[in-house]
């Protein structure tokens, strides 16, 4: 069973970054998972096996990305 990931995620590792930060945010999805460091701004890339060992809970979701879809094809009102 595979975690359902969306970019814009905020997730909480289990062990902390060198700088101090818990926290990190989903930026690329794919085989490999792009986080950025919340407190660094550090970016870094983890397999996806590896991202789901090590992600401990999520501090907030991002938006599903049915939504996102939806709003982007939206023409623009003025």
């Amino acid at each position: 069973m595979s975690l359902e990931i969306r970019l814009g995620d905020v997730v909480r590792l289990r062990k902390p970054h060198p700088c101090g930060g818990y926290e990190w945010t989903v930026v690329r999805l794919g085989a490999d998972i792009g986080l950025h460091c919340t407190t660094c701004q550090r970016r870094v890339l983890l397999t996806r096996r590896e991202f789901e060992k090590r992600v401990k809970t999520f501090v907030h979701r991002g938006e599903p990305a049915s939504a996102a879809v939806t709003l982007a094809s939206q023409p623009p009102t003025s």
